[in-house]
């Protein structure tokens, strides 16, 4: 079978089920496991569902995700969303978006975009994320590869796991002073996680969330975590330890070149370390997100807050509506919504929070533009989120405008 009779068949399934979900997709759940770090088991899954051998644990769930997970063993697929259709071949969303990005993105954002060009997951870790960090533009460039802006939102009404907190950046001495070497013999070592010593730490609370610029140090903390971010799975690890294990060194080289590891040996990460903007004094204040009331969405049935905002390569929202209570809906282009709590019906789609099957759907940009009316079923609150891609909403604030 030929690339275009695939890419044929592709468009049909895509036209169906357009045409019976009137522009809405569900998207069936993509779990990904990662070995360097134990799962927090909060994503629903059955409990013998988790450990999967020699690819570690499931600790994360991508949502309407194009981009493939980057793992040492892989599974074919794994990351990637497939369309939920009844009777019907798996198809990938990305295969959709390659074979017809006119009727998922509109034909001027197709235009000029290649792609969704976003990746929202949930992360669910037992321990703290090892002090890490995303390469910048031309880093990721030397591998053919892509930066990792990312973004976070804690989720409510669950718990925090063993360590609520997080470390980010460097003390501003270290930057002051030109002392980034402090760090060499922790990476030299390799066996402990005294490193993060020399990081500033942050408590996190349910609801509000940081965002972090590819080049920036951090080590996530064990909050359930509701992450947006650009469309790559790019990482190199500075902590040795997480718990009582040693993780593999390799991962300190992941997105170094071979000739810069050649060259300058556990030094290579520290030429994709963003220096200024992780020994700033005022880290929290510029880094920090709180859901942010959007006057204009005001409605009596609930609203909305922005609470990935800051940034124009990603933008998020949280939706509530209320009990009984029935919200209109109309954006600029195509988003994704994740349904967290709560129970209603979206488009016409029933949607469930907690649920695998009904959490999840794709608004392509022809539906995106008209009125979408949410109905809130349940006698609870309905929780949603929706996220979007780059320079879909040109009037998301600025942290600064946010504080003031």
């Amino acid at each position: 079978m030929t690339s275009e009779t695939v890419a044929e068949r592709t468009r049909d399934v895509l036209r169906q089920a357009l045409a019976e979900g009137d522009g809405i997709l569900r998207l069936a759940p993509a779990f990904v496991a990662r070995d360097w770090v134990p799962s927090g088991r909060r994503l629903g899954l059955p409990d013998d569902q988790y450990a999967v051998g020699e690819r570690g644990e499931i600790c994360e769930r991508w949502l309407a995700s194009t981009t493939r997970a980057a793992n040492r063993i892989s599974p074919a697929g794994e990351g990637l969303s497939f369309l939920d259709l009844a009777g019907a071949d798996r198809v990938a969303l990305t295969d959709v978006v390659d074979a017809a990005p006119e009727a998922i993105m509109g034909a001027a954002y197709a235009a000029t975009h290649d792609g969704l060009g976003r990746l929202a997951k949930i992360f669910d870790y037992g321990e703290r994320v090892p002090y890490h960090i995303h390469p910048r533009a031309e880093h990721a460039a030397l591998l053919g590869r892509k930066p990792k802006d990312e973004a976070y939102y804690f989720l409510p009404g669950v718990g925090m796991g063993k360590h609520p907190e997080s470390f980010f950046g460097v003390h501003p001495w270290i930057v002051d002073r030109r002392r980034q070497d402090v760090l060499v013999p922790y990476l030299e070592a390799w066996d402990s996680d005294e490193i993060l010593k020399f990081a500033q730490g942050a408590l996190l609370v349910q609801e509000e969330g940081f965002h972090i610029p590819s080049g920036i140090l951090h080590a996530p903390g064990t909050a359930l975590t509701l992450e947006l971010q650009e469309d790559s799975d790019v990482l190199c690890m500075l902590q040795a330890k997480v718990g009582d294990t040693i993780i593999s060194k390799e991962l300190l080289y992941k997105e170094s070149t071979a000739e810069a590891r050649a060259r300058l040996g556990e030094r290579c990460v520290l030429e994709l370390v963003d220096w200024a903007a992780n020994g700033d004094p005022y880290f929290w204040q510029n880094h920090h997100l709180s859901p942010q009331l959007i006057r204009s969405s005001v409605q009596p049935g609930g609203e909305e807050y922005w609470i990935y905002y800051g940034t124009s390569k990603f933008t998020g929202k949280k939706l509530v509506v209320r009990a009984g209570e029935t919200y209109r809906t109309v954006e600029h282009g195509v988003y994704g919504i994740f349904v967290w709590r709560g129970m209603g019906r979206y488009g016409g789609h029933e949607v469930a929070g907690g649920v695998h099957g009904r959490d999840e759907l794709l608004v392509t940009h022809d539906r995106a533009i008209r009125p979408i009316e949410v109905e809130n079923t349940g006698g609870d609150e309905l929780l949603i989120v929706k996220f979007f891609g780059p320079d879909i909403n040109p009037d998301v604030p600025t942290i600064a405008e946010v504080a003031g």
